[in-house]
This record gives structure tokens, sequence and C-alpha cells, in this order.
């Protein structure tokens, strides 16, 4: 798939508001909650609603409006449930209070949490709002929590926004078969979302869905509900995952995907597709660092290669992803588990001959990656510029090149005028 060159401008992690209220207008923090938890005589207060944890227990499945399992209500116990299923409900009615009984104000925030992570089709609200705190006389009848969720847009505006993002989504999604693998959809979805969105810190409603279908101007988070609500759409498993990420800006928030393709869980970044996000800060091949090409090392990646930039928030229960079988480079013969100079080689050659832009060259480690990289760089890229004159003609070949240690590839881009 072709795409544009983007611009670079930050990662927004997904956010939860912190606001917090209280009557007599006295200000509480969230770890005011127990506090107020423990007030009688009906006293109520209002506390933030913030960013939650991971369930519990797995359990019975509960199918998605598409026919395909939430991954945090899995987690939950029964009771968990009832409440998750209570607040996910006044959510999609776009209740102004959601009552909440035999509930603490902790317990309430961390599910609200989970089915924000579990809806990406709820595009109205971001997990922002506030819960008011209860207890009856004397302590009898237990506490109860009224949830006030903030929501982003009117319900005609809601109505109107679902069915601009209805007809975006059944157009990319017309462009697959329904009877493809696993793997095809999973990377139909990715090419499509990085391929057609902007990343944007200061874009519109960038926390959801809408920002991707419509605006086409979104962050990490937008990118992560995007790539979700369409595979969900599809029928292939797929959740949302919070955590931090460094790349060469430094550290922040991010958010991505954990993915189950043909059985085995991995994982998937697409605002990490965009090679002009892997390489911000860094000054040199600049002719090659602003090529256009997606990049794929994050598409259908283990534990191993996710952990050397990414870390998941620590409240999420999240499985062993030991597999690169269906990392895009894998699939496609363009990984290397040892280093071997003629199979280099030929791989350089076999893309010359083609006429291909670049050849990409992706080790499974830093030692394999370490090992090769002089090598191919200097000799057996010469080898490749001859065999790249004496195919075509040409009296003086040019070739760049862009190596990156933390993900152990060399892409050589061949110029053939």
């Amino acid at each position: 798939m072709s795409r544009r060159k983007k611009e670079k401008r930050g990662c927004g992690l997904p956010f939860w508001i912190l606001a917090a209220f209280a009557l007599a207008a006295a200000i509480y923090s969230r770890d005011s909650i127990a506090e107020l938890l423990s007030l009688q005589d009906n006293e109520a207060r209002e506390v933030s609603a913030g960013q939650v944890p991971a369930g519990k227990a797995a359990g019975e499945e509960m199918p998605s409006a598409e026919g395909t399992e939430k991954y945090y209500y899995q987690q939950l116990d029964q009771d968990e449930r009832e409440i998750y299923s209570r607040i996910r409900d006044g959510l999609f009615a776009c209740q102004e209070e959601i009552e909440l009984d035999g509930v603490s104000a902790e317990e309430t925030d961390r599910l609200y949490g989970l089915v924000m992570k579990d809806c990406p089709e709820i595009f109205w609200c971001d997990g922002s709002g506030s819960l008011v705190t209860s207890t009856s006389a004397f302590g009898l009848a237990g506490s109860s929590v009224t949830l006030r969720p903030e929501y982003s847009c009117t319900g005609e505006e809601k109505e109107a926004r679902q069915r601009q993002i209805q007809e975006a989504a059944e157009e990319c999604l017309a462009g697959i078969d329904s009877q493809a693998s696993d793997y095809e959809k999973i990377l139909y979805v990715y090419e499509y979302v990085v391929g057609s969105v902007e990343y944007d810190l200061e874009a519109e409603n960038n926390q959801n869905i809408y920002s991707v279908f419509v605006g086409r101007r979104s962050v990490c988070a937008g990118y992560a509900k995007a790539v979700q609500y369409l595979l969900e759409r599809l029928g292939v498993f797929c959740t949302y995952v919070s955590g931090t990420a460094v790349s060469q800006a430094g550290e922040g928030g991010h958010a991505w995907n954990l993915v189950r393709c043909e059985g085995q869980y991995c994982y998937v970044d697409a605002t990490w597709g965009d090679p002009v996000y892997l390489q911000e800060g860094r000054e040199e091949d600049q002719e090659a660092q602003e090529s256009p090409e997606i990049a794929y090392d994050y598409l259908c990646c283990d534990d191993t290669q996710l952990f050397r930039t990414h870390t998941p928030d620590s409240d999420q229960d999240l499985p062993a992803c030991s597999t690169m079988a269906y990392n895009y480079y894998v699939v496609n013969g363009m990984y290397y588990e040892t280093y071997d100079p003629e199979t280099i080689l030929q791989a350089m050659n076999r893309s010359i001959a083609a006429g291909e832009g670049m050849t990409v060259l992706k080790f499974s480690g830093p030692e394999v990656y370490r090992e090769a990289r002089e090598e191919v760089l200097t000799d057996l890229a010469d080898r490749a510029a001859r065999n790249l004159a004496h195919l075509y003609g040409i009296g003086t070949v040019r070739y760049s090149y862009r190596d990156d240690d933390s993900l152990d590839k060399i892409t050589m881009y061949w110029d053939y005028e």
C-alpha cells in the first residue's frame, strides 16, 4: 500500500481526566476515596473517575455486537460483570447518571475504565467524569455510587458521527475477503490505519475512533482503538493495551494492541508502523529516514521484540506472546535468525533483479545484527551495487541505507537512475 509521508508530532497517551469535586467546596484527591467511603448519614462527595487496572479471574464469554469476545470482561467474576454491564449499558444510552449499588468508588473507577478499553465503539466518552458516593444513615444499607460520565457530543451529534464512522468502516472492510486468514485481516487493517491517518497530537477527538475514520488525524489511542474496532468487525480477537514506550524522542505514555493470529497471541502497534515516528531525533541518513514505506516490526511481534521498547501497565493481565511466526518480515522471508553473507547478498540481488526500491534485512536479535552490520554495509552492499550497475547498464550507482539497532534491522535503498 502506498502512503504519503506523515508529520510526527508526539504521542498522546489514552487518558482519563481526573476531576475531583465535592459539596461545600471541599476538594478531594484520588487518594481520599477510602476516607470518603467511611462517611455516614448520606454525606456525598464527588471524586474522580480515572484509569483502571485489569480484572481478576477468567470466565464465560460476553459477545460484542460483532460476536467477538471482550478481553477485560473475561477476567471478571459474576458480580463485577454485572456492574461492568450496567456501566456499559448506561454509556450506550448516554445516561447522565448511572446508579450502582453495593460497589465501592474504587471498583466503579476500575470497571468504568475496563469498559472503555473493551469498547472502542464508545467514541462519545473518553472515560472521564465523576463519582458521587453515598452511605445510608447509620450505615445500615451499605454504600452506593453514582457515576456521572462526561460525553463529548450530544445524542444527535452522536448519531450523525456514528453513521460517518460506520460508512468509513464499511468502505474499509469492503476491501478484504471475509474468508481471509487472521494474518491477512490483521495486515490489511494495519496498513489501512497506518496509511490513511496522520499522526497529530492536537487532533480533535484523538482518544477515540472518530478521529481516525472521519478526522483522519489521531494519536496512539485512536490508532489502537481503530485497529481493535476493525478487527472485531472481522471476527479477529483484538484488545487495547496501555503502557509506556521509548523512542528516539524519549519515553512516554503509549497504547497498542494484543491480537490472536491463527490461535497465537502477539502484539500489534500501528502507530509505530510510521517510520517517521520511529526515527524522530536522528539526523544521519535523512533521505532514507523520510522514505514513505510502512514499518512492520510491530505487526504480530512477540514479547522479546515488543518489550525492548514497550512496557505494558502492570495492572493488565496479559498472556505470553512467544512467537514471531506471523510477523510480516518472517512471513515475507526478510527475517534472519543467523548471519550468512551469501544468503544476505542473494536477498539484495533478488530485490535488484526485480527492480525493487529497497531490501529489508530484519535480524532475530542484537547479536546477529551486530555480526552482520559491518559486512552488509560495506562489502555486501558494494557487491550488490556492482550487480545493479551490470544489470541496468548504469555507470555510477547510488544507494543509501537506514540501520536501527533497536529493531535489529537494516534497510537498503537502491537508485536505478
